[in-house]
């Protein structure tokens, strides 16, 4: 990896913005936290041209590709761990949990890229406040949902849902061609307490994912005419102490 790739962080660069302090007040406020980032860095964002076909869709479709990756992190101490499938009850997950399932891993540059490793780290610091000394267990989840001419392409087929976590990041990595993708954040009840669009890469928003539930609305071609897709990375964060 360039020693010269940018560090991804959380905050906004601008002293006056008061770095991760806003952020965490929304979390402990409100349950979540909504951010307008930069463009990450091309290097970066390339990982997402070369994603498998998500092969566990119960629904049978094919609009979803991803990688899956997880780390241990402590104290600002990031370490991937030996590959593992990833599981999730159906309680949570009621399209395709209650299986294990085993994806593709990241590429081996992609785990430890500046860019990923400043995102774990700050979010890390972020969550410090509420769980300090936490020792996480860290998934994260590379996905592009394509929007075919046909059919709509679904960031969340399984609906509104929790993912059964501490913390959830999801962060925009690149929109092209395409309409829709919002996401709608409730109560535990379905009340809606927000709804944001990610449009501009960079743009993220974070969950406290035992307060609040979350969907995505289906994503189709701007030009039907043309491919088009939306690539998010997804990051939960579990408590492992």
């Amino acid at each position: 990896m360039d020693a010269t790739s940018p560090v991804c962080t959380l905050a906004e660069e601008r002293p006056e913005t008061g770095g991760l302090m806003p952020l965490e007040r929304a979390l402990a406020h409100k349950g979540y936290a909504i951010a307008r980032g930069a463009p990450l860095p091309p290097d970066f964002a390339d990982f997402w041209n070369d994603l498998p076909l998500d092969t566990f869709m119960a629904d049978g479709g094919r609009y979803r590709r991803r990688r899956y990756a997880t780390f241990a992190l402590e104290g600002g101490e990031i370490a991937p761990r030996p590959a593992e499938p990833h599981y999730q009850s159906l309680s949570y997950n009621p399209l395709n949990g209650g299986i294990a399932r085993h994806f593709a891993p990241f590429a081996p540059e992609a785990t430890t890229h500046p860019c990923l490793l400043g995102l774990l780290r700050d979010a890390e610091a972020l969550f410090a406040r509420s769980a300090p000394g936490a020792r996480w267990h860290v998934e994260a989840h590379q996905f592009r949902i394509l929007a075919g001419s046909e059919n709509a392409g679904l960031p969340t087929p399984e609906g509104l849902h929790r993912d059964g976590v501490d913390r959830v990041l999801v962060q925009l990595v690149a929109r092209h061609n395409v309409i829709g993708g919002v996401t709608r954040i409730t109560d535990p009840t379905g009340r809606t307490l927000d709804r944001t669009t990610l449009t501009v890469p960079g743009d993220l928003y974070l969950l406290d994912d035992r307060r609040v539930m979350h969907e995505v609305s289906p994503v189709r071609p701007e030009d039907p005419a043309r491919p088009g897709w939306r690539d998010v990375l997804v990051v939960t964060f579990r408590r492992r102490d």
